[in-house]
């Protein structure tokens, strides 16, 4: 434990000017971001009496080694600097929200050709309009089914669409009057696209006109006493009434803006947020968060504001899922003109930010709170007061392996394999009992018997603490760890992700296996001159605690919070060890027919694959079909043809195409043959 006086900055040093600061731990690592409109009275704040701050500022202090700062010119620019750096460190002591659950949007695929209207969840897509959150799909679903009647835009994916066009017959949709069938060239591209944007003014609140335009039609059928076509459009109006008439009009001058409440205790708070657009309820969502952080109520404010607008799409993408020109709090921020100025530069126009207090407006964020409350009191029961229960769980931990300090990181690894082939090893981190996946690790595993777990384990332990050591040595400062000749990407699977700078070393290494398994990563870390970090190794046959060098494993009984920790982040590292192997075996079996050809280079591969789809359908066409790929001659067409006759068929486990691998990644390997994982049988 650090003392603060001990890294305080020496009088005079500390400007008095606008800035961010930044407190590390003794490894480098950020632990807090803050901003001030003064450096040197904040910083001395943290300084002056110790015994008089929040215990949670002096759990922050101590784990802290040093501080640093940037001066910035203006407030705003203290705002953006402070946002920023909080995405990228991530600080254990910043107040961070995450969504209680995943919201779907309502979301209308502007960008294609062929606009399509869709349930979306997930990061938002450049290009896309989308309407929401909705607290469920099937609201979703119900209101795109009550619509498509007067705006009939396809709701089929890319390769529906394209099957009907290829086979010249619309889907279901299309007979029943539910789609407009572009697929087949009823309507042309330009007419489904203005249906396309129809619908999106039509969510965005543009409902009068809609309605008007319906009624005056229907009446004009009448007249001309086109009497079939008057009733198809009453049918239409009335499906536009049942879907507005599920939107509740909550302010009456047609306001756009969102509503922000929350409700707090002194361990956690829920914030919810109603998306008000044209008077309309159009969305709802919220958020959790542990305070780690001593912070009232006008700081939780100002940190929602930053964190959940940092991010927000602007322009035609928005709708109701951007700024809009109001938001109500509960109280302001403790600098309410830098935020509104910071709102107004992420809109492109001025954004109020108020506290109502009386009016409708008033009764809408009442409405709103109380869903916060509720929000708190079905989240408790549900984690049973989570945090205690994870520091109840790293202190078992400690307890158990006869630890000085609990575990507040842990990295996990286990090895998979095929019957000795594309072996491969994973890293999972958990830090104060939670997943970190953007610093998850992968590991290319060469050279070795695919049954040898033992000296994979010591390759991997090797090569993630070395890379560690050298970097250390070199720099001075934090590592990057990334192996070129074996490491892969980074943050749960994602392809060609750029490895994060990732210096910090475990509290505590566990291992997937049993004795063998922990004195092998015992034995790797003492080849590096680690000493200082704990190793174990968690059996799965009867949940085993092994210790390197020990007889007799540590048995924790099976309520235990400790032990239900380490079996979380052994199956995460279970998990994470054989999607990427499925993902190397997938990538292997693709190329293996194909690669070996004479001539025939990565884009005539492709143009292969994109004409047949996969190797077994390229094994049943005839050299002359072959020959008709652009690229792809008669001599070219007959080697091709020899190469992918020979080898073994998809099920066997031999060569599959793009398209078939798709379809198995997520499949367990052939009847008969060893899962991934090899060492469990092993052991």
């Amino acid at each position: 434990m650090a003392d603060p006086h001990g890294y305080r900055p020496g009088p005079g040093e500390i400007p008095d000017s606008p800035g961010v600061y930044r407190f590390r731990d003794a490894r480098g690592r950020v632990v807090y971001v803050g901003k001030a409109k003064s450096l040197r009275s904040r910083l001395n704040s943290y300084f002056a009496d110790y015994a008089s701050l929040h215990p949670r500022t002096q759990a922050m202090l101590s784990t802290a080694a040093g501080v640093d700062w940037t001066v910035v010119g203006t407030e705003v620019e203290a705002l953006q600097l402070e946002y920023s750096w909080i995405k990228e460190f991530d600080p254990r002591f910043n107040v961070k929200y995450r969504d209680d659950k995943s919201y779907p949007y309502l979301a209308v695929t502007m960008s294609e050709d062929y606009p399509r209207v869709m349930v979306m969840r997930g990061a938002k897509r450049k290009g896309t309009r989308y309407f929401g959150p909705y607290s469920h799909a099937w609201a979703i679903r119900d209101t795109v089914d009550t619509l498509l009647r007067v705006f009939p835009v396809r709701t089929c994916s890319a390769g529906v669409f394209k099957r009907s066009g290829q086979i010249g017959r619309p889907c279901l949709l299309g007979y029943i009057g539910k789609c407009s069938a572009p697929c087949v060239g009823r309507i042309s591209a330009e007419d489904h696209r203005r249906l396309a944007e129809d619908f999106c003014d039509f969510m965005a609140g543009q409902t009068h006109r809609f309605a008007s335009r319906l009624e005056a039609e229907m009446r004009e059928a009448a007249r001309n006493e086109e009497f079939e076509r008057a009733a198809r459009l009453r049918d239409d109006l009335r499906a536009l009434e049942r879907a507005v008439e599920k939107q509740a009009v909550v302010l009456g001058d047609g306001t756009d803006c969102d509503v922000i409440a929350l409700a707090e205790d002194q361990l956690e708070a829920a914030v919810q947020v109603f998306y008000v657009r044209g008077g309309r309820v159009r969305g709802q969502r919220g958020w959790v968060l542990d305070k780690v952080e001593d912070v009232g109520r006008a700081g939780l404010v100002e940190h929602f504001l930053g964190q959940v607008y940092a991010d927000a799409p602007a322009g035609a993408e928005a709708v109701n899922a951007g700024i809009p020109r109001e938001v109500l709090v509960p109280e302001l921020p403790p600098d309410p003109v830098s935020m509104s100025q910071w709102l107004g530069e992420r809109r492109g126009g001025p954004v109020s930010l108020r506290v109502p207090h009386r009016g409708d407006k008033k009764a809408l964020l009442e409405t709103v709170a109380r869903n916060a409350a509720e929000t708190l009191a079905l989240h408790k029961t549900r984690r049973a007061s989570d945090l205690t229960t994870r520091s109840k769980a790293l202190s078992e931990i400690a307890d158990a392996l006869g630890l000085d300090d609990a575990p507040l990181r842990i990295e996990c690894y286990d090895v998979s394999n095929l019957a000795g082939t594309h072996v491969v090893a994973s890293m999972v981190v958990f830090e104060d009992g939670l997943p970190r996946k953007s610093e998850y690790r992968r590991f290319s595993i060469r050279g070795l018997d695919g049954t040898d777990d033992i000296s994979a384990i010591r390759e991997v332990i090797t090569r993630r603490f070395r890379r560690y050591l050298d970097e250390r040595e070199q720099t001075g400062e934090l590592d990057v760890l990334g192996d070129p000749q074996g490491l892969d990407e980074a943050a749960d699977g994602v392809a060609g992700a750029t490895p994060r700078k990732f210096a910090y070393p475990p509290n505590l290494v566990v291992v997937d296996g049993g004795p063998a398994q922990a004195a092998a990563a015992a034995r790797a870390l003492a080849g590096l001159g680690i000493d200082d970090i704990a190793v174990c190794g968690l059996a799965k046959r009867l949940e085993e605690v092994w210790l390197p060098g020990e007889e007799f494993p540590v048995i924790l009984p099976r309520s235990s919070e400790g032990l239900y920790l380490l079996q979380r982040v052994r199956d995460e590292a279970h998990r994470f060890a054989i999607a990427y192997h499925r993902h190397k075996r997938g990538k292997a079996a693709t190329a293996s027919a194909l690669d070996d050809v004479p001539g025939l280079g990565p884009a005539r591969r492709a143009a292969l694959l994109r004409r047949f789809g996969s190797v077994r359908k390229l094994r049943a066409a005839s050299t002359e079909e072959i020959a008709a790929v652009p690229g792809i001659g008669p001599r070219l067409a007959a080697t091709v043809a020899a190469a992918v006759a020979g080898g073994p068929g998809p099920a066997a486990g031999g060569p599959v195409g793009a398209a078939d691998q798709v379809g198995r990644a997520s499949r367990v390997g052939p009847p008969g043959q060893a899962q991934p994982g090899g060492h469990d049988a092993g052991r």
